[in-house]
């Protein structure tokens, strides 16, 4: 089955789990024998992704990279400011209006492609807001039917705020094209029906899922990253940590101040945040605000063996997301033997189930949670030890069949819509 994928990102150029998803679900389908051509905005190379599938560059620029040269995904996330993090001042709306000409571009490409014979899909797959409008262009130019992907909404990106008017026209006029619409949990498809108007029938529920293969453990090769905080461990220290992006709709903010309040009662913890994003400055300002500065470590984004270990050296792995579509970090925590606490708001909960759970905004039972497992040890075995038997059910080969018998579906329904359409052109005429 030949397809024409649509994304923003992969590794090693991405800056979240949106390119990791889309790699390894990529991977996943050319083992079910899915032929991908995949399309991304940015000319880079990509050794890996080679291997399985033809990627193609839509235009000559490099990746965008920011100053301490992580990938930015150019929007992929979050309609911010990238200065200050507002999503109101002039700088944002211009940000975004400069976001729409780049997806403007990125479409054209597309159609140019499809039209010049570069790719000539059965089914094009479009992921986010960014690729939809390309993804209705290759849909018109092919006559091929298009599945729309949908990893966050923009409810979600503006951290449960109605968010940028734009972002939400695109996102509705991308879902009301396609033929079929991909959920990452049952939230983001409630979100999908409830604010967008979307009819049930039109959205299937496909949860990410992990590649133990692209987590599997060091190999016993040295790294000095982690040592302060495994020499801590040894002192009794416990390490709760969060990995993702720093923007609002993440709840940080949340789990700093949930911080505070477990230090009053449990000294031996320290907070581990890894990643980067426009929240940065903001939240070790608060935590030095709340005065623990000096039990919240900010790494940085993290790729590679950095990005394994420091789920190695963790006891609690928590996601605070005021609105989480999915979740992927909290299923490589699973592998690593972390105890994980996760927001009502994350996807990902639908697939684990023994896990400890809190709404974003209460921070005192957050604390609570975070103090009772550092304080017992059988209480963290017992979450890994049931948390283990649900992450080894996962795996993006399940995912990839489901993905490919709903391809055919699409297909079977796109041809018998297109014959009863021209029968009825026939029927007219005559």
């Amino acid at each position: 089955m030949k397809l024409l994928m649509l994304g923003w990102e992969l590794p090693p150029h991405n800056s979240g789990g949106l390119g990791v998803a889309c790699f390894q679900m990529a991977k996943a389908l050319a083992q079910n024998g899915a032929e991908i051509d995949f399309v991304l905005p940015y000319k880079a190379s990509h050794p890996e992704a080679d291997a399985f599938m033809n990627v193609l560059s839509a235009t000559d620029a490099p990746p965008m990279v920011d100053d301490q040269g992580n990938y930015i995904a150019m929007g992929a996330y979050s309609g911010n400011c990238p200065l200050c993090g507002s999503r109101h001042c002039k700088h944002a709306r211009a940000y975004t209006k400069g976001l729409t000409a780049a997806t403007h571009r990125y479409a054209d490409q597309i159609e140019s492609m499809v039209r010049g014979g570069t790719t000539a899909p059965k089914i094009i797959h479009a992921h986010d807001w960014l690729t939809m409008e390309a993804g209705i262009r290759a849909k018109e130019a092919t006559g091929a039917p298009l599945v729309v992907h949908v990893h966050a909404t923009e409810f979600d990106r503006a951290g449960g705020h109605s968010g940028n008017p734009l972002i939400h026209d695109i996102e509705y006029f991308g879902m009301q094209a396609a033929d079929r619409i991909f959920a990452v949990s049952q939230i983001t498809k409630d979100i999908i029906v409830r604010r967008y108007g979307i009819p049930a029938g039109k959205v299937e529920v496909v949860h990410n899922s992990i590649d133990p293969g692209e987590l599997s453990h060091t190999t016993g090769q040295t790294d000095t990253s982690y040592h302060y905080l495994r020499q801590m461990k040894t002192r009794g220290y416990k390490i709760v940590t969060g990995i993702c992006r720093l923007t609002v709709q993440k709840g940080l903010s949340y789990l700093i101040e949930a911080a505070t309040l477990a230090l009053s009662r449990n000294p031996k913890l320290i907070f581990v945040i890894g990643g980067s994003g426009e929240q940065r400055n903001q939240l070790v300002e608060l935590a030095a605000d709340l005065g623990i500065s000096d039990r919240v470590i900010f790494t940085g984004f993290v790729r590679g063996a950095r990005f394994r270990e420091l789920y190695e050296v963790s006891d609690m792995f928590v996601m605070p997301s005021i609105s989480e579509p999915f979740g992927l970090t909290a299923l490589e925590a699973a592998y690593y033997d972390t105890a994980v606490l996760l927001s009502k708001t994350s996807g990902v909960g639908e697939v684990l189930h023994n896990v400890m759970r809190f709404d974003y905004w209460d921070t005192r039972k957050l604390a609570d949670q975070i103090v009772g497992i550092s304080l017992s040890p059988a209480l963290q075995s017992t979450l890994v030890e049931g948390i283990k038997q649900e992450y080894l059910r996962c795996n993006w080969g399940d995912v990839a069949r489901k993905m490919m018998h709903q391809y055919s579906r699409v297909i079977a329904n796109h041809r018998r819509l297109s014959k009863v359409s021209r029968v009825k052109e026939v029927v007219n005429r005559g």
